[in-house]
């Protein structure tokens, strides 16, 4: 596993724990119980449940060790702590797209917590590398899977 640091919001690292909790607390003593009732059906060379359950318990197991070495190595940004004028992780940023008029905004948050319905890009995304360390009026130009797009910062916001 790796030491690098693992970059995220204040409300994706309690989203984490959340995870983490509900995965210790509710699945695995699920799993336990399914382990327990397939184990009482005798066999388990030939037991399709022990066997099914053995698989899911080491999901969870692996899926809980997962989450714990990213908890561990949490870089959390709380963004409301946050000011100034250039863009860096935790910003909420509005932009305009030069050739469409098109508005958006985005908040720049960790590679965990990217979720481009809720418009949160991660910092390793073309455009929120395109737009670390510009502030408001800078025009940036980031190139997409649709060719090359041009963006004018309209405001830069911590919230």
């Amino acid at each position: 596993m790796s030491m690098e640091r693992v970059p995220m919001t204040t409300e994706g690292y309690q989203a984490l724990e959340k995870e983490l909790q509900r995965l210790k607390a509710e699945e695995r003593p699920r799993i336990i119980q399914a382990i327990a009732e397939a184990r009482a059906h005798g066999d388990l060379s030939e037991n399709a449940e022990y066997h099914s359950a053995k698989e899911a318990q080491g999901l969870n197991e692996a899926k809980v060790a997962e989450l714990e070495d990213k908890l561990s190595r949490a870089d959390v940004v709380e963004p409301k702590s946050l000011s100034g004028k250039t863009i860096k992780s935790g910003a909420t940023v509005s932009l305009i797209d030069e050739d469409t008029e098109e508005k958006v905004k985005y908040k720049i948050v960790g590679d965990l917590e990217a979720n481009l319905r809720e418009r949160k890009i991660s910092i390793s995304s073309p455009i929120a590398r395109a737009l670390i360390g510009k502030s408001k009026g800078d025009t940036t130009e980031v190139t997409t899977p649709k060719g090359a797009r041009s963006f004018e910062i309209l405001k830069v916001e911590w919230k």
